[in-house]
């Protein structure tokens, strides 16, 4: 597995890393009182019906998702949550962990991603570094040039 402290710094992308207690979920975050002055995020590995395509759906964290209503947007019906046996094959994680970094595992570029536009704004975005344990925040627009170099397809969405 690769290093993504490595990759950040390769792409001259700077970060700042905040250590706390491992969060699974969102809500654990919220509980846990981790102050880190960034736009939260929380990631979503999904699958189709036939397990022939895969999504890391990339919104804020507070922000609910309609899965019928993301599946019918981008044509692809019957999406449900990855097991987490794929999720470790595909980019390298594990549940309570996902993140866009895990993008650096994805070695066939099978993985798409979909990004809630606000996330895009200027301003500090907040991702697990592939461990949930740790923060990561980096800009707006630093995250955008680490998903261009990871080679996997993208979509903006709202």
């Amino acid at each position: 597995m690769k290093d993504i402290y490595a990759v950040l710094d390769n792409l001259d992308i700077k970060y700042e890393k905040f250590e706390h207690q491992a969060v699974f979920t969102v809500e654990e975050a919220d509980k846990a009182n981790i102050d880190i002055p960034a736009k939260h995020t929380k990631n979503l590995f999904l699958r189709n019906k036939k397990k022939t395509k895969f999504y890391l759906v990339v919104l804020p964290a507070h922000k609910k998702f309609n899965l019928k209503g993301f599946s019918a947007s981008i044509n692809d019906k019957h999406l449900s949550f990855a097991s987490p046996e794929t999720l470790k094959h595909y980019l390298g994680l594990s549940p309570g962990s996902v993140s866009p970094f895990g993008l650096i595992n994805d070695s066939d570029k099978k993985v798409i991603v979909y990004i809630d536009k606000t996330l895009l704004k200027p301003g500090q975005v907040a991702f697990h570094p592939n461990q949930n344990d740790a923060t990561l925040v980096i800009g707006a627009s630093d995250f955008m040039k680490f998903l261009e170099t990871t080679g996997n397809k993208y979509e903006i969405f709202s």
